[in-house]
């Protein structure tokens, strides 16, 4: 049995937001893996170290949670007007699969400062300080995003006094906007809203009649009101992901979501796409303790929200979940809105279990249908690590 040297793949280890990931220029994978397929999957799956049966990702890169399991593929784009494209795969940690349905809000914040220190960007853009603003194509889900990159001596800055809740220490503020960040399709024949209705009644299995909202902005997401479901809209982590019972009803309304949506034909085909849609319960504000031990007033924010991520309870709030919160927050009506308090808004202060987050959203009815402009938000990010990634070299079969 012959026994070859490992791969030996450029490739940058990143945070972005409450998240982190291994990112790689597409030029530097191997040319089996430079287009989508097996390959590409089998690679990603070995760098990350899944699949892994004890759910720990110790021979790998990942941090056995959604919020650690990512990888990002970034290239020069073939988009008119774009300075990049942003190719993103969520990695099942014990399941054999890497999900490309989605996008990583999170993440998005650190594709900038890649693109500008990776030589994407023409050097005659970048002040020697200030920000340089990156148009990023969104490849997985057709979107444009531009990420504010801040630049201090000509090179990107990564340290600062921002603070975001779920990180433990402060860096540059890096504010990015999602342009036009609403999908349509479903059976209300296009809109953010897939049923055509910022409200609706959604049939679960098991769990039965509820209201949902379902909307597609940022990513697809089912909010659904927290009482309704036995919830305060307070809870932390080890309340949620410690209870079978919990994990399996919030699932059972994310794929009965899935299929209201349009997303998915059959409830099994919910377990090969774990990434969207979202679900979120929401609930006016209230008191909590968050999860470092801050205190959250409800006087601070305007509603909490707690969302999962591949059968989880998040830490703090996905990026475009965010995106979705904000948005379904501006358009009265909505069970956001109305935790909210109803009435109009343009931004946003909501409560995770980490903190809290403050995110805008401009929305307008057109032709009776509500979309969305643009949405904003500030987030940071940092590299953790840079060089090369090594994997077997038997990585790609299978």
């Amino acid at each position: 049995m012959s026994h070859q040297p490992q791969l030996r793949i450029p490739a940058t280890y990143m945070r972005g937001g409450t998240s982190k990931g291994v990112f790689f220029r597409l030029q530097d994978l191997p040319p089996e893996a430079q287009v989508p397929g097996r390959a590409r999957d089998r690679l990603l799956q070995r760098v990350i170290g899944s699949p892994d049966p004890y759910g720990k990702h110790t021979d790998g890169m990942g941090g056995a949670t959604s919020s650690t399991s990512k990888c990002v593929i970034i290239s020069a784009s073939t988009r008119p007007g774009h300075d990049v494209d942003y190719l993103y795969g969520q990695v099942a940690i014990e399941e054999d699969f890497v999900d490309w349905s989605g996008n990583c809000g999170n993440l998005t914040t650190a594709v900038g400062p890649f693109a500008v220190a990776n030589g994407f960007i023409d050097p005659a853009r970048i002040p020697d300080n200030g920000t340089v603003p990156v148009r990023v194509w969104q490849a997985n889900i057709g979107k444009t995003i531009v990420v504010h990159v801040p630049v201090r001596d000509g090179q990107v800055q990564e340290t600062g006094d921002f603070e975001l809740d779920g990180v433990a220490f402060p860096a540059a503020e890096i504010v990015v906007e999602f342009l036009d960040p609403a999908d349509g399709g479903g059976e209300g024949g296009g809109g953010m809203f897939p049923t055509g209705r910022p409200v609706d009644t959604l049939e679960v299995p098991g769990v039965g009649t509820l209201e949902a909202t379902l909307i597609n902005a940022g990513i697809p997401t089912v909010f659904v009101d927290a009482q309704a479901i036995g919830f305060t809209g307070t809870e932390l982590q080890p309340a949620i992901n410690g209870d079978p019972a919990a994990l399996e009803k919030l699932e059972a309304i994310r794929v009965a979501g899935a299929l209201r949506m349009d997303l998915i034909r059959t409830p099994e085909e919910a377990a090969t796409r774990q990434h969207t849609p979202k679900v979120a319960f929401v609930a006016p504000p209230r008191d909590y303790v968050a999860s470092s031990g801050k205190a959250v007033a409800a006087a601070d924010i305007d509603l909490n929200v707690r969302a999962m991520s591949m059968g989880k309870l998040h830490h703090a709030m996905m990026g475009t979940a965010s995106v979705a919160i904000a948005t379904a927050a501006a358009v009265p009506g909505t069970l956001v809105n109305r935790a909210a308090g109803g009435g109009s808004r343009e931004i946003v202060r909501f409560g995770h279990p980490s903190g809290t987050l403050r995110v805008g959203a401009s929305v307008a009815q057109v032709d009776g249908q509500w979309t969305v402009t643009r949405a904003v938000m500030s987030r940071s990010a940092r590299v953790l690590m840079e060089g090369w990634v090594r994997v077997p070299a038997d990585a790609l079969e299978g």
